[in-house]
């Protein structure tokens, strides 16, 4: 059966590698990038490439939240429903780690944008539709002053803090929503994959993304993950396993939720 699949951060990476990967089955694929040029490059050589597939693009720069809801009502505007959402866009090291608003720029983009985003398609989604959120084997606890822009952060303490609480508020959501909600999954697709973050950030090669987009097609699609809803893959083992504690820990997910609405509530965004 063919599914209309939303992948942010599809222009490059492990986000190009899986666009392939589900535009070869025929899929519908709304492909989102913040550059227009690559944007329209990863469309065309996507179409070009597998004729089969059916492709729409939405422009947005998930660190400024206004751009996700904008992109969230164009989608609402065209689409009915939605099968999969894969909030795959992430950033680690940038030239300017803090937004105008006074915000860290990784927890923008890694945590707060897809949970805008997630929230806001909420109504396109239903039980049988998933939503499959990037984590990573990097986790740290999170600091709720650095998340509110009090305080700053190291590039590996940001990065992995943003990762850590997308994981808790995957958690929390699929603990809360109900039966009709989506499948709600946290996915590390590999440690070290060679995607243009890890060379930027390590000056390493890294891994065949190959790795990393198997995964997340499978979370997207497979009948291994139909069920996983709350839980944790970890593809550095290929396997289902424990977060790190602090997304096991209700309490903490909860008060985490509320600093990111604090925080989505000065900027202007709905939650």
């Amino acid at each position: 059966m063919k599914k209309t699949l939303l992948l942010t951060g599809a222009t490059d990476g492990i986000g190009f590698e899986t666009a392939k990967k589900l535009a070869a089955d025929g899929h519908t694929l709304l492909l989102h990038g913040r550059n227009s040029a690559k944007l329209e490059q990863a469309k065309f050589a996507l179409a070009d490439a597998y004729p089969n597939a059916k492709f729409d693009t939405y422009l947005a720069d998930l660190s400024d939240l206004s751009q996700v809801v904008t992109m969230a009502e164009q989608i609402k505007a065209k689409y009915s429903s939605i099968d999969v959402l894969i909030n795959n866009a992430g950033v680690f090291k940038v030239p300017t780690a803090v937004t105008k608003d006074g915000y860290d720029v990784r927890f923008m983009v890694n945590t707060l944008a897809p949970y805008v985003l997630t929230k806001a398609l909420m109504p396109l989604m239903d039980a049988d539709s998933r939503v499959v959120n990037l984590s990573s084997a990097a986790q740290a606890p999170v600091n709720l002053e650095a998340l509110r822009g009090r305080q700053e952060l190291s590039d590996n303490a940001a990065y992995a803090q943003s990762k850590l609480a997308i994981t808790m508020w995957s958690f929390l959501l699929a603990q809360t929503l109900g039966s009709d909600a989506p499948v709600l999954i946290a996915v590390n697709p590999a440690s070290f994959l060679g995607s243009k973050m890890v060379k930027e950030a390590y000056g390493s090669e890294g891994k065949d993304l190959s790795i990393g987009a198997d995964v997340l097609v499978d979370a997207a699609l497979s009948e291994k993950f139909s069920d996983a809803s709350g839980r944790y893959f970890d593809n550095d083992i290929g396997a289902f396993t424990r977060p790190h504690s602090d997304a096991l820990d209700s309490n903490k997910n909860e008060a985490l939720v509320v600093a990111m609405n604090e925080v989505l509530g000065k900027l202007g965004i709905q939650s």
